[in-house]
């Protein structure tokens, strides 16, 4: 049965690495997914597929793009459910907080039990991180240019690999997704 994903990619259209959304669309059309759209010019890609379709995606365009672009980037993959629970789950949300200041850090796997507790909450004064599951919760006071909290940072103490969105970002992509 097929279901809407949305797949995050890391680090498109920054720092030199170009890749025009329609080129990205059309990866995922080469790679069976239906119904394909794209959000905004940083890797944001729509698309309906099946259950084993959507979870070899994070390999099938990150091959794509390296074949074609010259240079890698982590794809990371969710249903359109699992996204609503992100939203849903925010602990930082709510009507004391402006939306600027929050962020999610999207994980490819979960990190250990282990290694969540050694992260430092106190990095980056004001600012607040948790980690749920394969998200990380950020309220930035400051804004994302001022913090430590980097994916840099959560990927080495996590062993694992992050891209980041603002939250109008993350819910627009819900929206779009019909969630």
């Amino acid at each position: 049965m097929k279901q809407t994903y949305i797949a995050l990619l890391r680090g498109i259209n920054v720092g030199g690495h170009k890749l025009p959304m329609k080129e990205l669309a059309r990866m995922f059309e080469d790679a069976g997914c239906d119904e394909v759209r794209t959000y905004i010019q940083s890797g944001n890609a729509l698309f309906t597929a099946d259950a084993a379709l959507a979870r070899r995606m994070p390999r099938l365009i990150g091959t794509a793009i390296r074949q074609q672009f010259d240079f890698d980037s982590p794809v990371i993959v969710r249903s359109e459910k699992e996204l609503g629970e992100v939203v849903a789950a925010n602990p930082f949300a709510g009507p004391d907080v402006e939306e600027h200041e929050l962020h999610v850090a999207f994980l490819a796997g979960q990190p250990s039990a282990a290694a969540v507790a050694k992260l430092d909450p106190d990095r980056s004064p004001p600012d607040e991180f948790a980690v749920h599951g394969r998200e990380i919760y950020m309220r930035c006071p400051n804004g994302m240019a001022r913090t430590k909290l980097t994916n840099a940072w959560f990927d080495r103490r996590l062993d694992t690999v992050s891209t980041m969105r603002n939250w109008r970002t993350t819910r627009k992509l819900l929206e779009l997704a019909g969630g």
